[in-house]
């Protein structure tokens, strides 16, 4: 369970820091500077700014989750890869625009997440 847990961090991480400053290395001055001023964003990086919007608000419960899970020994890791690999997917799904299965992963992830809270109590 470490390990997804480790893999969780990695994925916010890289959705929340290095995907969003990748998409701005053209404009490297905003980034050094106070910040100040807000910046024009195009629709690609409103979107990815969403989409770790969207993690945050599911990786608190999950990391919750998972370390109860490994306290307790339950045997959750099948149902720990899927949130992960849901939350990994919908990434591209929203950034991209398609809908239908953005919203297949949403709720598989989402699935997940009550799978393991239910399986905990």
């Amino acid at each position: 369970m470490i390990e997804i847990i480790i893999y969780a961090l990695a994925l916010a991480l890289f959705q929340l820091w290095l995907l969003p400053a990748s998409t701005r290395l053209d404009k490297l001055d905003w980034l050094l500077s106070s910040r100040d001023e807000p910046l024009d964003v195009s629709i690609i990086q409103g979107r990815i700014q969403r989409a770790g919007n969207n993690l945050q608000e599911s990786l608190a419960p999950f990391l919750a989750l998972a370390i109860i899970a490994h306290v307790q020994n339950a045997q959750l890791e099948t149902v720990a890869w899927m949130w992960l690999v849901a939350r990994v997917a919908y990434v591209p799904c929203y950034v991209f625009n398609i809908k239908y299965v953005r919203s297949i992963i949403w709720s598989v992830s989402l699935g997940a997440l009550i799978c393991m809270a239910y399986r905990l109590i």
